[in-house]
């Protein structure tokens, strides 16, 4: 398998586990030292995000990816995708297109965010 290959089963790996709230692969595939910055312009930290997903706080009902860019260098790839995303988030509805863009970076043969970010666009 091509590492572009390895990316794109985790982003699919990433996005269903956000679409079913699955703590257990957001664990796993998110660093511990993770700063992403969320489409308000807040920048969170891996367990803040999760906490989100745990408290349920934040359900997402739907993801669709309609463009995905892969840019892999050594152990490191960066993903720039667009999606619609639906979502509730503390009872308020969240829908729309979104740009996100994540870094990927490979510790002990595993891939794991360490960094990203995201804004609606439409």
């Amino acid at each position: 398998m091509t590492q572009n290959e390895e990316i794109i089963e985790c982003e699919n790996r990433l996005l269903e586990a956000m679409r079913t709230g699955d703590i257990k692969v957001l664990e796993e595939l998110l660093h511990d030292n993770l700063i992403f910055t969320i489409p308000t312009g807040q920048t969170i930290t891996k367990e803040m995000d999760i906490e989100n997903y745990r408290s349920g706080i934040l359900k997402v009902s739907e993801i669709l990816v309609t463009d995905q860019i892969i840019n892999s260098i050594d152990d490191v790839s960066t993903v720039a995708v667009t999606l619609y995303l639906k979502a509730k988030y503390a009872d308020q509805l969240v829908e729309g297109t979104y740009r996100y863009l994540r870094v990927w970076k490979l510790f002990n043969h595993s891939w794991r965010v360490i960094a990203g970010s995201g804004f609606q666009i439409q």
